[in-house]
């Protein structure tokens, strides 16, 4: 039923200015100037959105949000983000080795980073 149709991550933030900042400065999404709607921002991200809603309960995800599959350039967008400021998470998990920034299995590699108001955020490549 879904399988043909995109999703949209739903990311809830304190500050939408701040959030505002951090998405469409730091992480480069194109923030969509019709859909500024009160409480809510939607930002363009390859061919989906991702919304950004003001909500009591930012941050308490102790999970992944939102993943971008960046494919072979992983190490490339680890280096721009930390250019930027972004700092890496690091994480202990058997069978996952790190190297710098970057966690690794013999079938993926992954980088998680926060947003300012702690939700987790992954970039995945080969």
């Amino acid at each position: 039923m879904l399988n043909a149709k995109d999703a949209t991550a739903t990311i809830a933030v304190r500050n939408l200015e701040t959030a505002r900042r951090f998405y469409q400065d730091v992480v480069g999404l194109t923030l969509q100037p019709s859909a500024e709607e009160g409480e809510v921002l939607s930002f363009r991200s390859g061919n989906t959105n991702v919304i950004v809603y003001r909500s009591q309960y930012a941050g308490s995800n102790k999970a992944t949000t939102a993943t971008w599959n960046v494919d072979d350039d992983l190490d490339g967008v680890v280096a721009a983000l930390k250019a930027k400021g972004v700092t890496f998470e690091h994480y202990d998990m058997p069978g996952v080795t790190r190297t710098g920034d970057v966690h690794a299995t013999p079938n993926s590699r992954v980088a998680w980073f926060k947003d300012p108001d702690g939700n987790i955020l992954a970039l995945a490549g080969h």
